[in-house]
């Protein structure tokens, strides 16, 4: 009795059993490999499937989603300058080829870095250091269709390769950094010199421009005592008929002398000058200007006499 109880939980339990290793759970962005005594059966995607328990078995699980290897990488550039460039390389397996990819590879990671390397030190020493610095991505750009070409054919995507980093030798980074310092201060000197340029033309310019205008100042100061002087001489005229005109020309240059003095002793910016000013010095002052006068009166009337004998010779 109790044997015919055990035998039907028994197959029951074995067939749960069964059921239960047919039913396969398959991640997202994931497939698995299947195969049946050794042999490749099929791609188990995402989602639900089913297999032969016992006999199909889950060789392994291939990773769809993208992935990242990087590779550092040390080169020579065409300068002879040692430089380690790090590659990162973006790529991802093909939903279509998973059987190439997992079959064709004993070790994918492995095989695309000896490619990178390929590739890199196939390029790098066609390029002088700050091409290399200047060119990465037509580099990064060269390799990533290089290893795509080649990985193509395994299943492999190579979504995008990137150089990250691009580090030479630290003799060569300070020999770098002096000769750009030196640059710099070669165009800090270049621009400095061109504003003391600026500086010196435009002082020169508003000295120019000065000096212009004290002239037309001082030439319209003494257009301006000119006419003065002659406003003068008339208003002498006019209510002294008796006065002649060298004597009121005496008269006015005694009054600007005069004028003069107040002036240099009123401005505290003058320098000091020495004057003769005592009533001796006054006179002798006024006799020199009438002395000066007579002499300019006597040239001018022999001038005349001249002119009078040579018309009646003639």
């Amino acid at each position: 009795m109790q044997e015919n109880i055990l035998l039907p939980a028994i197959i029951t339990i074995i067939i749960f059993i069964l059921l239960f290793k047919s039913v396969l759970m398959v991640k997202e962005q994931s497939s698995y490999v299947i195969e049946r005594f050794g042999k490749f059966i099929k791609i188990a995607p995402s989602g639900l499937s089913f297999i032969i328990p016992f006999i199909d078995v889950k060789a392994a699980v291939v990773n769809l989603r993208v992935q990242q290897l990087d590779v550092t990488i040390e080169t020579k550039t065409h300068d002879d300058v040692f430089v380690n460039l790090q590659v990162s390389v973006q790529y991802a397996v093909r939903r279509e080829m998973v059987k190439e990819a997992f079959y064709s590879l004993e070790n994918p990671k492995n095989q695309i870095a000896s490619y990178i390397f390929d590739d890199v030190r196939a390029e790098v020493p066609k390029l002088e250091l700050d091409d290399v610095f200047a060119r990465k991505d037509d580099i990064a750009v060269a390799v990533q269709q290089n290893i795509a070409n080649s990985m193509g054919k395994y299943g492999y995507n190579i979504i995008k390769a990137l150089i990250t980093d691009i580090d030479p030798d630290h003799k060569v980074k300070e020999s770098m950094n002096r000769i750009n310092a030196a640059k710099r201060e070669k165009e800090a000197a270049f621009e400095e010199a061109e504003a003391n340029k600026i500086r010196i033309v435009k002082r020169a310019e508003a000295e120019a421009e000065a000096k212009r205008l004290s002239g037309e100042g001082i030439a319209q100061q003494r257009l301006e005592i000119v006419r003065g002087f002659k406003e003068s001489v008339e208003d002498f005229k006019k209510t002294m008929k008796t006065v002649t005109h060298e004597e009121i020309m005496q008269f006015v240059l005694m009054t600007q002398y005069f004028d003069t003095i107040k002036d240099i002793g009123a401005n505290s910016k003058n320098s000091s000058i020495l004057l003769p000013h005592s009533p001796g010095g006054m006179r002798d002052v006024q006799d020199q200007i009438i002395s000066g006068t007579f002499v300019g009166n006597k040239l001018l009337s022999n001038a005349n006499d001249g002119t009078s004998e040579e018309s009646t010779e003639a």
